[in-house]
């Protein structure tokens, strides 16, 4: 082994041992154990791990097949790939064949994120190591990118997309490629293979890096051919790994919620020290975001801000002669950069509260980029390079200093200001996973700590159904349902676990579902849920008449009234009551519509009314979905109850299909907002 494969793999093994022990020092060793999925079910930060860990769940009992990770217990009966549930393909699918194996409770997200940090130190090492020559600048180089922030702020969270090492990886290619004039490597191959499976995020990143090396070595050598055959293979094995792991798998690009340019990055990203729940700095404020900026995050710290402004201000005065080739030497790198950048501003440009601007774009290209809806990740590239530049900078420009160990002094200082500036989420990660543990038994199926008391309804439908049907998208309590389903061995029609589906199918679905219901076709193996009254209300009646138990279940939220949290229809249940559970009847309470436009404000016509010449009628009337018990209980000469209060109605207007607009005897029906109201 040469002196320079020794070196390597050294740093490569040192680097690994610092990035777990970075990892044990933040989340202590409690994820590591495959028994322990509290924190999973808890929703560790917040509920994305909800979603990882279900779509683990539904594929285990799924039987194996090609394409891998597919499962059809999850958007049944279509089915899904558990690549859109972001339950890392590659683990999935390894630990499904050993599943037989292992315990009945198994969780490998520990492990993942435990391997992706060693795999960042190692990296980090390796990559910090070709631009110094001693061990232990290199290590202080690689403590950075081990603690980097937007690696903490994934781990956990979006856990598949831990896996920053890719990224690293790619750079480390691209400089050895540079000085070595090559653009061949089998590690750079498989690098590119493996981020289809774990993250397909990770692949226009990974593959950005990888054209610039492949055409600035083209550009060098005018030779393109080998060059472009190396490009079309590894397009050719990440094409083959991508359909392996079920990443082709899905039957539309929906369920995207947001358009490109809504997930984008801040023009303050780089020194905003905040993100959703956590703030990042002990000494720079916090500044405004808008929209979904906060998962364009990419704080870099303060210790790199000022490594990074130290290297660049000093080095362009050390190397101003050297400059100009350097920046013709990596001309292609700087072209994906500004392409990675332009990409996560998007077209919706915003700097600190403000929306700058909102650039038009063909509609076919704004559904093109959607597929990458969170644009602002696509920055990470960038933002590793201008770690790299902070640290290998100011290392070198510092080891020409008259002092010993000049560079290694100058990282150490750096490193001191990186970690006391990141404490605070530093001691907020740590404390938030390692004292992890469902305390209360809360919302529908005992999985997260936000509402604090619900019905034993699930308990007592257990083992009665076998496929649990969504009778609209579950926005509040999909994934602790889907949770709930897959512990159950049942099937889930909810879209809510995935991130990618095809809408008009789903919707398509649902609806004849609803039908189906109303023609007489309730199936009695399926658990019927909605959080949506008027879904509810529109097939309770025929429902009950098909043998349903129909009712609310309602949920204490905080030290504030209980209030229905989903709507059921139980098939072939008999007489089930709880004191949080309100069966279907005459008396069933309803609710004003929330519903709010130009002129109703959460159901009651208040604003605007100059606009229509209805200002007589501000806050007199209120917005009820028409359901057949609506109709039947709001007819003339009705009186709404809300506590002590009665609200007479003096009118009822069908004339706007699907809505009965009420106009009540009253100056003001803002306090019948949200409240059960009785009618008599």
């Amino acid at each position: 082994m040469t002196l320079t494969k020794q070196r390597n793999t050294r740093l490569f093994l040192l680097g690994t041992l610092l990035g777990l022990a970075a990892f044990l020092c933040v989340y202590g060793v409690s994820a590591l154990d495959v028994t322990n999925d509290a924190f999973l079910r808890g929703g560790y930060i917040e509920q994305d791990v909800q979603q990882h860990y279900a779509g683990w769940l539904f594929y285990r009992q799924s039987p194996l097949s090609l394409p891998l990770c597919e499962t059809d217990h999850l958007n049944w009966p279509d089915g899904t790939s558990i690549a859109f549930t972001d339950s890392i393909p590659l683990f999935a699918a390894f630990f499904r064949l050993l599943s037989p194996l292992l315990p009945q409770t198994f969780q490998y997200f520990g492990l993942y994120t435990a391997l992706c940090f060693a795999l960042q130190g190692g990296f980090a090492a390796l990559l910090v190591g070709l631009f110094v020559h001693s061990d232990l600048t290199a290590l202080l180089g690689s403590v950075p990118f081990v603690l980097s922030p937007i690696l903490l702020e994934r781990a956990f969270r979006h856990t598949s997309l831990a896996a920053h090492f890719l990224i690293l990886a790619a750079l480390y290619y691209y400089v050895l490629g540079t000085r070595q004039n090559r653009f061949c490597f089998k590690g750079l191959f498989a690098v590119n293979a493996l981020a289809i499976a774990l993250h397909p995020y990770f692949v226009p990143m990974t593959y950005a890096v990888t054209f610039a090396l492949l055409a600035g070595h083209v550009q060098r050598n005018r030779k393109p051919a080998k060059p472009a055959a190396f490009l079309a293979a590894d397009l050719a094995a990440t094409a083959c790994v991508g359909w392996l792991f079920g990443v082709f798998s899905g039957s539309g690009a929906g369920g995207a919620g947001n358009q490109y340019g809504y997930f984008s990055m801040n023009l303050n990203a780089l020194w905003n020290p905040t993100s959703r729940g956590v703030v990042w700095s002990l000494f720079l404020p916090v500044q405004n975001q808008t929209g979904g900026n906060y998962d364009g995050f990419n704080y870099l710290g303060l210790g790199v801000l000022l490594g990074a402004a130290a290297a660049v201000l000093w080095g362009d005065w050390a190397l101003r002669r050297r400059l100009p080739a350097l920046l013709r030497r990596h001309l292609w790198l700087l072209f994906v950069c500004a392409c990675l950048t332009v990409f996560a501003v998007s077209n919706v440009v915003t700097a600190n509260g403000a929306t700058l601007a909102r650039i038009p774009l063909p509609q076919a290209l704004v559904e093109l980029a959607t597929t990458l809806r969170s644009s602002g990740r696509m920055f990470w590239p960038v933002y590793y390079l201008i770690m790299l530049t902070a640290v290998a900078g100011l290392a070198r420009l510092c080891a020409a200093l008259p002092v010993k160990q000049g560079g290694a002094l100058a990282l150490a200082c750096m490193c001191l200001v990186q970690l006391a500036d990141l404490s605070p989420a530093l001691s907020q990660k740590a404390a938030s996973l390692r004292a992890y543990s469902p305390i209360v038994t809360d919302l529908v199926t005992g999985t997260t700590p936000e509402l604090s008391a619900t019905t034993d309804f699930f308990d007592a439908v257990r083992g009665r159904y076998a496929t649990l049907i969504a009778l609209d998208p579950l926005t509040r309590t999909g994934l602790e349902l889907a949770l709930y389903a897959a512990d159950e061995g049942m099937n889930s029609t909810d879209t809510a676990v995935v991130a990618r589906y095809n809408e008009e199918a789903a919707a398509a679905r649902r609806a004849s579902l609803i039908d189906e219901v109303l023609a007489g076709g309730l199936r009695g193996d399926c658990l019927y849920v909605t959080e949506r009254a008027e879904t509810f209300l529109r097939l309770a009646d025929a429902a009950e008449e098909q043998g349903a138990w129909c009712g609310a279940l309602y949920a204490q939220v905080g030290d504030g009234e209980a209030e229905p949290v989903l709507y059921v229809i139980a098939p072939g249940l008999e007489g089930y009551r709880h004191d949080l559970a309100v069966a279907y009847s005459e008396d069933f309470p309803l609710r004003v519509a929330d519903y709010s436009d130009d002129y109703w404000y959460q159901g009651v016509l208040s604003t605007n009314l100059a606009d229509i010449g209805r200002e007589a009628d501000a806050n007199k009337v209120v917005l009820f979905y028409d359901t057949p018990l609506a109709r039947r209980r709001l007819a003339a000469g009705a009186v709404l109850l809300c506590g002590e209060q009665r609200y007479p109605v003096l009118d009822v207007d069908d004339s706007d299909e699907g809505w009965l607009m009420v106009t009540l005897d009253t100056a003001d029906a803002r306090p019948l907002v949200g409240k059960d109201l009785v009618i008599e």
